[in-house]
């Protein structure tokens, strides 16, 4: 591997794993809820997480620039929850752009089985090969749009391994039951997707400390964090759990304790 390449890898998962905060939400979904002002609900939350996912334009609009932390930039979209079908959507931002910004990896989505599975891994492959020159890691995003039935180990470990295959340097996609079998077939780290928003702190800790010990190396989660109770106590419980291979137990014992 690339210096380069291998040094962004580093930054984003330190010691093999990571805690990337998505925020790119508004890119199909317009305001979301806790992520009006993206810029004000990450700042408490910046502590406890590796690296941000989020589009060009609110890097540039609400992020400041002495960050510290890398940014993985959504590259793909052009589709809206108004619109007809999530899944038809297109590369949104240029080689140069991902550069002048700095990045550290590009995130892509694809959908496998829509209409549009062949044009969303072109624009997976496309990106491999812009990134490759640069040293720059590409995340292959596998996303269901509005069809959460597909939220199963079948059907995900199939987009899984046919990104590794189109070049994704790593995986992201969703927890579910028989999550190992994802991990069996897939040859790049595979990090855990938020999903929907859960209930509890419990629940998110539960499905989080099982997708850990079946392999994931970490989690890009959002909602289940900035829009709970207690974002920073989530956060902090979530770090713990990825990092120090923290127990539920032991995750709600500090998610408790910094509420106090």
């Amino acid at each position: 591997m690339d210096w380069g390449m291998e040094n962004r890898l580093n930054q984003l998962m330190p010691e093999g794993k990571c805690f990337f905060m998505p925020i790119d939400h508004g890119y199909f979904q317009g305001p979301t809820r806790c992520l009006e002002k993206p810029g004000e609900t990450i700042k408490p939350l910046l502590p406890y997480v590796d690296a941000l996912f989020c589009t060009r334009g609110v890097l540039r609009s609400a992020i400041a620039a002495k960050i510290d932390k890398p940014i993985v930039l959504r590259v793909s979209g052009c589709t809206s929850m108004a619109g007809k079908d999530l899944a038809n959507e297109e590369i949104t931002t240029s080689i140069d752009d991902i550069i002048r910004v700095n990045a550290a990896a590009v995130g892509v989505s694809v959908f496998i089985g829509s209409e549009y599975e062949r044009q969303t891994l072109l624009n997976l492959t496309k990106m491999v090969n812009e990134c490759e020159k640069y040293g720059i890691p590409v995340m292959a995003v596998t996303a269901v749009g509005r069809e959460t039935e597909k939220m199963e180990a079948r059907y995900l470990a199939l987009a899984c391994r046919i990104s590794a295959e189109l070049g994704a340097k790593v995986v992201k996609t969703y927890w579910c039951k028989d999550f190992e079998k994802i991990i069996e077939g897939c040859p790049v780290p595979v990090i855990i997707a938020g999903g929907p928003k859960c209930e509890t702190e419990k629940e998110v800790f539960e499905f989080v400390h099982d997708g850990m010990k079946k392999g994931a190396v970490g989690i890009n989660l959002g909602r289940n964090v900035w829009q709970a109770p207690q974002p920073v106590a989530s956060a902090k419980a979530l770090q713990a759990i990825i990092h120090n291979n923290a127990s539920v137990k032991h995750a709600l014992e500090i998610y408790n304790e910094t509420c106090k």
